[in-house]
């Protein structure tokens, strides 16, 4: 197998499987029906965002954080986003009462057996999007699916190898503890210039390459260093050909 056939498995290994789609459907049309019968009125929208609107979520058995995002957007403000996070806990607490609830700002966090919520309060700033908590105390802006569009076209010109490579590499970015927070580095793939990238190989060979090791902490320094290291192997066996060498190498970076 070649280090390019290997690596198109591995993407496609990284898609979330039909019994997971249907698992996880389940339990959103589970969690708007509650939050429609708790809340009520007092709510003016709730939706599901993040990675899982964009084809970008791992598979639990590629990530155990593997979580979706949903926004609970609440009609009345005046508040401190603590008030807001409180009444979401309190909700959790009365429909999932034996799972594992805990606050992790700016959401509740509610895991379930084969999925994680990242339930986050919102208040409607219209027409620029939302708010959010920035800590107990403050908000924050935002417009939680404009990214989506954007990684949709870059996705579509670069021959749609861009969704495949932002999996691999939060794959790999788990693997060696989670050094990246998973938006920023799908971001950061997305502003990539590709240039004479023509294969899943190049693809993620290109996006190591682009990551910045000099401005980090030592620690995350040595990470993306180590990967380099292995991408410049599986380069050089290759050129010398050894593509049995090349794909045992490649596998210490995707396993």
């Amino acid at each position: 197998m070649s280090v390019i056939t290997y690596l198109e498995k591995r993407a496609s290994n990284a898609i979330l499987s039909g019994a997971e789609e249907i698992s996880i459907n389940r339990s959103i049309d589970t969690i708007k029906n509650r939050l429609d019968s708790y809340f009520g009125p007092e709510l003016s929208a709730h939706f599901r965002f993040g990675s899982s609107t964009r084809g970008t979520i791992l598979p639990r058995s590629m990530d155990r954080q593997s979580d979706i995002d949903y926004m609970v957007v609440f009609n009345k403000g005046g508040y401190a986003p603590q008030t807001y996070l409180d009444r979401i806990k309190k909700f959790a607490d009365f429909y999932y009462s034996s799972s594992e609830i805990k606050q992790s700002s700016p959401s509740i966090v509610l895991q379930l057996d084969h999925i994680r919520f990242d339930l986050v309060p919102a208040l409607s700033n219209w027409p620029f999007g939302y708010r959010i908590p920035n800590g107990a105390s403050a908000w924050r802006d935002t417009n939680p699916n404009d990214f989506n569009e954007t990684l949709i076209a870059k996705n579509n010109v670069e021959s749609f190898l861009i969704k495949p490579t932002i999996r691999l590499a939060k794959f790999w970015n788990m693997q060696r503890g989670a050094i990246f927070d998973s938006f920023l580095l799908e971001k950061h793939i997305v502003g990539i210039w590709f240039f004479l990238c023509n294969n899943q190989k190049d693809y993620l060979f290109k996006a190591i390459d682009s990551l910045d090791s000099y401005h980090n902490a030592q620690g995350k320094r040595e990470e993306i260093e180590r990967a380099k290291y292995i991408v410049a192997k599986v380069r050089q066996y290759e050129r010398d050909g050894m593509p049995n060498s090349a794909e045992a190498e490649v596998k210490k970076l995707i396993p």
